[in-house]
């Protein structure tokens, strides 16, 4: 009898999959082909996605995964995506426009001058999602002020991944995870926002319906199945946005909080808890609606690894490329915690513009490039404390352990740094796909193969190494204040 796997359609911004997952959570088949944006056709300047390229991309990724392997079947497919883009539809599924890129810079002016609509106080009071420009609320606004005639034609918007289920199944629906990004829902009833519609003059109609994450939204048609193969009838089950599935898919339960290190650090929990406000907004706490009912996902966010890689560039580029990272580490494990007083606050807001610029203090002539890369991972360690403070008080929970996954996860030291630190366990999770576990659990559980998604969950044989707080938390928990200062 042939093994039961979900196929999973990941579109991110780097690379587009195609990945079969067991129940296990073993990976059967994998394809990757690299992902890009466009310019914009009308406007040059502006970035935009190619749906169609993307799909002829999946395609391809689908007919390696299928060719690949003759011993499973696929159960069901659902995709997985980046958060806030899609796409107006008409009546007869035409698509209006291109996929304004969350990378384009057309709707940075709409969110600066967002208070002609609505204030933005008030609007992160309903909907707890950060001001960021890219956000979906700020293209509708960006079509109604410079294409208004997509906007009286738009029968129905789709998020990047409900285009390509569109394109499976030929029904049109959304999910509650990608609605949770846009930046008008209402957090608290896990809908779009009646207020919010109103204040821009959209018709919050042409964004339903919604499914809830693990449902079966349609089958494979038989024209999909002639494109990809795919046998006709295979159940599609919605999943999302990536993010939250990564942090169901790190096995995270509620109060625990998923850090994912990667260029970005971005360190979320899943908590019942949440009252955004004008403090939370200040804090740059940004919030989502967990893929679950009932249970937001609480996020801040800083740049992380690509700090590192700004010293790598710096001052490590005379070793050899195979070699750097072993070497940076080796030199910064023979130096004491504290870095010999060296104190960095690397620029974790690098966007056009910002005031957020960094520092580097306590160098002397007898400095070395360990000193500083060391320094570097405190002051990186520091922003999770201080970040997770935030969350907890904004939840009200008290943490007892840290999941950690991604690319950071694979330097030891800074894992050591961080259980110093954070006083508390940090557990890496060595699961590398997990926005992909994330969403074939609820695909399981969709189709009826588990009760739940967490029973799905429990399937899963999780590994990885936990850094307990050491001999150094003493003396990192006398220097807060004085990080505190730096970092904020």
């Amino acid at each position: 009898m042939k093994e039961k796997v979900i196929l999973v359609l990941d579109c991110g911004a780097t690379n587009v999959r195609a990945i079969a997952i067991d129940v296990n959570g073993t990976i059967k088949a994998v394809h990757t082909l690299p992902n890009r944006t466009d310019s914009d056709p009308k406007y040059p300047q502006y970035k935009i996605w190619d749906v169609n390229e993307i799909w002829e991309k999946f395609k391809t990724c689908i007919g390696s995964v299928l060719k690949s392997n003759s011993n499973f079947d696929i159960a069901a497919i659902t995709v997985t995506a980046f958060g806030v883009d899609g796409a107006p539809f008409n009546k007869t599924g035409k698509m209006l426009y291109p996929v304004i890129s969350w990378q384009c810079e057309r709707t940075r002016v709409i969110i600066e001058n967002i208070d002609k609509y609505i204030p933005l106080e008030n609007l992160f009071r309903i909907n707890g999602v950060q001001p960021f420009a890219f956000n979906t609320l700020n293209k509708i606004i960006w079509y109604k002020e410079n294409e208004p005639a997509i906007l009286d034609e738009m029968d129905q918007f789709l998020f990047i991944p409900s285009i390509f289920i569109y394109f499976l199944t030929g029904v049109m629906v959304n999910d509650t995870s990608m609605a949770g990004t846009s930046m008008m829902t209402d957090l608290h009833n896990r809908d779009f926002s009646d207020e919010i519609f109103g204040a821009i003059g959209v018709d919050k109609e042409k964004f339903y319906p919604v499914a809830e994450p693990g449902t079966i939204v349609g089958k494979v048609t038989s024209a999909a199945s002639v494109e990809t193969c795919i046998q006709e009838g295979i159940p599609v089950v919605a999943a999302g946005h990536d993010t939250q599935f990564a942090i169901f898919g790190a096995a995270a339960d509620e109060n625990v909080p998923v850090l994912s290190s990667g260029t970005w650090e971005i360190l979320m929990v899943r908590t019942r808890e949440v009252k955004p406000d004008k403090e939370l907004l200040s804090e740059g706490v940004t919030t989502e609606l967990d893929p679950l009912p009932g249970i937001y996902n609480m996020g801040v966010q800083w740049i992380a690894s690509g700090a590192i890689e700004w010293v790598k560039k710096l001052f490590f580029m005379d070793v050899k490329q195979d070699a750097i990272y072993d070497c940076m580490v080796g030199e910064a494990l023979t130096l004491p915690p504290g870095s010999n007083g060296v104190r960095v606050n690397p620029a974790l807001y690098p966007v056009p513009g910002s005031l957020h610029t960094g520092a580097i203090s306590g160098i002397s002539l007898n400095t070395c490039r360990g000193e500083i890369f060391r320094a570097v991972l405190e002051a990186l360690s520091y922003k999770t404390k201080l970040g997770l403070e935030i969350l907890e008080k904004a939840g009200k929970f008290k943490a007892d352990s840290l999941i950690c996954v991604g690319g950071g996860t694979k330097n030891r030291l800074w894992n050591q740094i961080r259980a110093d630190v954070l006083g508390i366990p940090v557990r890496i999770v060595e699961q590398k796909e997990t926005t992909v576990l994330g969403a074939a659990i609820f695909a399981f559980a969709g189709i009826g193969l588990f009760s739940s998604p967490q029973e799905a969950r429990s399937q899963i044989n999780y590994t990885g190494e936990t850094f307990l707080p050491g001999e150094n938390s003493r003396f990192y928990d006398s220097l807060l204040n004085e990080y505190t200062r730096i970092l904020t």
